[in-house]
């Protein structure tokens, strides 16, 4: 990965001469970050969303998880971030959570299901064109409410992480290298597990596991040992009904820090890393009524990770702009669809700047908000566009920074560098 970051690099720089010398940058005000959501249809209760490019043809889809339905819908981009219409396959009984991997190693994306109702998971892999084979199914747990993917035992291949919400534990099925899976293996967390995500809290290189206990008030943090096991869980005291965890880098020290939306208590609580895996006391910030769900993204395009969550109660978004500190602005509410579940941020329309995806239930189908703010390419924050910019989006993409993640595929590769070549072409809005 590093030989190919660098060749992509020397790429950005042979490209310099095509660049313009200056161009002004403007602040994204943050009442006018998004357009009005945009609708797409899927009916059958839409409760969980996924960005990931699907077909291969380089632009950010959709998936769906319909509950009503029992069904996981996908929706191909047509390359400007409007969408063709969804084409659903057949999963298990109340599908709640859908996530995208690489789970057979071919290169292309699948789909991973977690079924509440029959308590097991739908793998979908893909043909590799955007369309998807029959489900293959395993046991999960009881009511499998959140699914994640992940590199667990450091052999390469994607594992899954599922959140039981009447088991009181997480089910970790490693992977084999082909997108076939072992059995669960269990770890009891807190009460009513709803979400899990992820990433590495105490900088050991080695993801470890954040899980929201949505009748427990609390977080369950499980650090891995190294190799797809895990020690103890360390709980920590969020709010009330805690519904969804994110992780992230949220005061810029380079550890991954969580937000946690709070069902019950109208606000997203934020902990963020002492750099070890452990946390300090949750700062709470409010939110739109019921807030079901929470994204970590670079919304306004300052270098740091703001924050959508999805507000079930008032048919909203809440964006929390950071400080750059890991402090979070007052939340800005956005229109919503009826009930939206859940929020997912990606660059959908290809200009470099985070959108925003969010699955509503009760109006049957996805919506869209664009990003007005494509000004990402000013990469060092002094306000213009200019050769500096280049030199920064090298630096941090030869330095592995996620910051550099153009296309938030959570991969640096070449589309990285396409991405932010048509942002700074754009120039600031």
């Amino acid at each position: 990965m590093p030989h190919t970051r660098h060749f992509v690099a020397a790429a950005l720089l042979a490209s310099l001469g095509m660049a313009p010398c200056v161009a002004l940058a403007q602040a994204c005000d943050p009442f006018e970050l998004f357009d009005p959501q945009v609708l797409y249809g899927a009916p059958a209760g839409p409760i969980s969303v996924a960005i990931g490019d699907l077909d291969g043809d380089g632009d950010a889809d959709l998936a769906l998880a319909n509950t009503a339905g029992d069904t996981v819908g996908v929706l191909l981009n047509h390359g400007d971030g409007t969408f063709a219409l969804q084409v659903a396959y057949g999963v298990g009984d109340g599908p709640s959570t859908v996530t995208i991997g690489d789970l057979d190693g071919d290169g292309d994306v699948d789909l991973a299901v977690g079924n509440r109702n029959s308590d097991d998971l739908s793998i979908l892999l893909n043909n590799g064109d955007g369309t998807f084979a029959l489900e293959v199914r395993y046991g999960a747990g009881l009511s499998p409410f959140s699914v994640a993917i992940g590199d667990l035992d450091r052999d390469g291949d994607a594992d899954l992480a599922v959140a039981n919400g009447n088991g009181d534990d997480i089910g970790l099925l490693l992977n084999d290298g082909g997108g076939a899976f072992a059995p669960a293996v269990r770890y009891g967390v807190g009460d009513r597990p709803f979400s899990v995500a992820i990433g590495d809290l105490d900088g050991d290189g080695v993801p470890d596991l954040a899980v929201a206990n949505q009748m427990g008030g609390d977080i369950s943090v499980l650090l891995n040992n190294g190799d797809g096991t895990f020690a103890p869980k360390m709980d920590y005291g969020v709010g009330t009904l805690p519904q969804s965890v994110a992780i992230g880098d949220l005061d810029g020290d380079g550890d991954g820090d969580l937000a946690v939306a709070c069902r019950g208590s109208r606000r997203v609580s934020v902990l963020l890393n002492a750099g070890d895996g452990l946390f300090a006391p949750s700062a709470v910030y409010p939110t739109g009524l019921g807030p079901r769900s929470v994204a970590i993204g670079d919304l306004d395009g300052d270098g740091d990770g703001d924050l959508a969550v999805a507000n079930g109660s008032d048919d909203t978004i809440s964006v929390l702009l950071n400080n750059g500190d890991g402090t979070f602005a007052f939340e800005v509410s956005y229109g919503a669809g009826r009930v939206p579940e859940a929020v997912a941020i990606g660059d959908l329309d290809g200009d470099g700047a985070p959108d925003v995806a969010v699955a509503n239930q009760l109006s049957d189908g996805v919506g869209v908000l664009l990003n007005r703010c494509a000004c990402r390419a000013d990469f060092d924050g002094n306000g213009e566009l200019t050769f500096m910019d280049y030199l920064a989006f090298q630096t941090a993409f030869l330095a592995g920074n996620p910051a550099a993640d153009f296309d938030g595929d959570g991969a640096l590769t070449i589309f990285d560098f396409l991405a932010f070549q048509n942002a700074f072409d754009a120039g600031c809005q």
